[in-house]
């Protein structure tokens, strides 16, 4: 029987300093700047980590998402072929919306600042921003061979228990919305990681800004 895996390293994930992003309001590449410290998508290390330490049954869960999905896997060399299509059409849907998109190996980070997706404290959707949601789902669902991380972040204001609550219904408000246009439940995977690996400085109100944000990692499955 053909095993599938998740397409994705230690060194495609957390090599920030080899990372590209793409300015949501011109399209235009952009080195992210590693000197600063933490930079868009510094969650990936997180992400990393909360996947390597799934429960012992973690490996039958994909199979298990695999088969509910009905989906194939990405066959031979065909991986970055795949994804470099993918982010190209998400980048076209996605330009001046606000939405970045970065891109680390083979993993496509889309990451949604909460300024954009959520009123304040609250973990509804704003109405405006189903639209965006909508040509987010057109591309997941055309480019189904991956599976789809939702993760939530807050910034440090408040308690870490009601952060953590936040990121997490947040995080599902959006797996939720994405489930209605025909993205297929079985490839989502919600987590909240409250007000852990922040962005920018928690200090400074752009910085709170920032790190309020739900990010969706796209990972390829390979054979």
């Amino acid at each position: 029987m053909k095993k599938y895996l998740l397409a994705f390293s230690l060194s495609s994930v957390i090599a920030l300093s080899g990372c590209t992003t793409f300015d949501a309001y011109t399209g235009e590449q952009k080195t992210t700047n590693t000197t600063k410290g933490a930079g868009i998508g510094a969650g990936s290390a997180l992400l990393l980590s909360y996947l390597a330490n799934k429960d012992k049954s973690s490996s039958e869960r994909k199979k298990r998402m695999l088969r509910d999905a009905g989906i194939g896997a990405i066959v031979g060399g065909g991986v970055g072929y795949y994804m470099d299509t993918q982010e190209a059409k998400l980048r076209k849907q996605l330009r001046s919306t606000g939405v970045s998109v970065e891109r680390n190996g083979d993993t496509i980070n889309l990451i949604m600042p909460g300024n954009i997706t959520f009123p304040t404290n609250a973990d509804s959707l704003k109405a405006d921003f189903y639209e965006v949601l909508d040509s987010v789902a057109l591309v997941l669902e055309e480019f189904d061979k991956t599976i789809i991380v939702v993760a939530g972040y807050t910034d440090s204001k408040g308690s870490d228990t009601y952060n953590q609550s936040l990121s997490e219904k947040r995080a599902n408000s959006v797996a939720s919305y994405l489930k209605t246009k025909k993205v297929k439940p079985a490839r989502f995977d919600v987590v909240g990681f409250g007000e852990k690996s922040p962005i920018a400085d928690n200090t400074t109100d752009e910085g709170r800004a920032l790190n309020r944000r739900v990010e969706l990692s796209l990972l390829p499955i390979t054979e």
